[in-house]
């Protein structure tokens, strides 16, 4: 922003430039500083704002000369969680209701599923894939994708078929790879995706609970050796105790695969009857 103007003056700054008259130009200015929440501080100067208000200020002057696209470069990098996520919203409404098509680049895994219609994952500077949140979300096409967007759980398996076997269910792998039958991979199961229940003869343990609001992580330990996480709502999670053993099942048909590591792989040799 020009820290020599006010808020109202940076908001109608491009409409001045464009030849608009004064009363033309301070109501639309007025306008989008109402839009953005802003309506209070139209005469106060940058200095005056906090970080998340100059950022809708910055918005609003983008917004003013009605542009037939909006580019944003990391537009909430700079901001705290809570003023990033009420800004995020923000911006997604007055997005919608103006019906300005945007371009928005981000790193934040997060942001991009909230704010996008459509999202392109590069990797490398090359798309990898263009879809919905949604079908990025549920149907990633490689193993990048899927521990790129979200969280994911790395089961270690024997390919047979078309099908890798872990946690005793035989998942239909949806991605290409250059895997064999008989060979050693890993399925990318999301944490909501897994269920767990307490039982005496489960072969995995409780290790921790981690409540995050509405839903509860539960890390668990079992033969494959590496924490398996399994997000569940809250309620459900106060049946599971720390130390007790549960079982676990995969409540989805398909998966998409990756590399194991090495350790992976041995884990996987070693306690294979286990595992299967």
């Amino acid at each position: 922003l020009f820290p020599h103007m006010t808020a109202k003056d940076n908001v109608g700054y491009g409409l001045r430039i464009r030849g608009t008259d004064t009363a033309a130009r301070r109501k639309r200015a007025e306008e989008l500083l109402e839009l953005v929440g802003l309506s209070e501080h139209m005469d106060k100067f940058p200095v005056q704002m906090s970080g998340g208000q100059q950022q809708r200020v910055a918005l609003a002057r983008a917004l003013a000369i009605s542009p037939e696209l909006l580019l944003l470069d990391e537009p909430l990098s700079a901001l705290d969680a809570k003023v990033r996520s009420q800004l995020r919203d923000e911006i997604r409404r007055i997005q919608l209701s103006e019906g300005i098509s945007t371009l928005l680049v981000t790193h934040d895994q997060e942001e991009a599923l909230v704010m996008a219609d459509r999202i392109g994952v590069m990797n490398a500077g090359i798309i990898e894939q263009i879809g919905t949140p949604s079908e990025l979300y549920h149907q990633p096409k490689s193993a990048f994708i899927s521990e790129f967007v979200g969280v994911v759980n790395r089961l270690p398996g024997i390919l047979h078929d078309g099908h890798i076997h872990v946690l005793g269910s035989s998942l239909i792998v949806t991605n290409e790879h250059q895997f064999a039958s008989g060979d050693t991979a890993v399925a990318l199961v999301r944490p909501e995706e897994i269920e767990v229940n307490a039982d005496p003869a489960g072969k995995h343990v409780v290790l921790n609970k981690q409540l995050r609001g509405i839903f509860t992580s539960v890390t668990l330990t079992g033969p494959e050796r590496s924490p398996i996480r399994v997000d569940m709502s809250s309620r459900n999670a106060e049946a599971l105790q720390i130390g007790e053993p549960a079982s676990l099942r995969i409540q989805r048909d398909d998966t998409v695969i990756g590399s194991p590591t090495k350790k992976e792989s041995e884990s996987l040799m070693e306690y294979q009857e286990e595992i299967l």
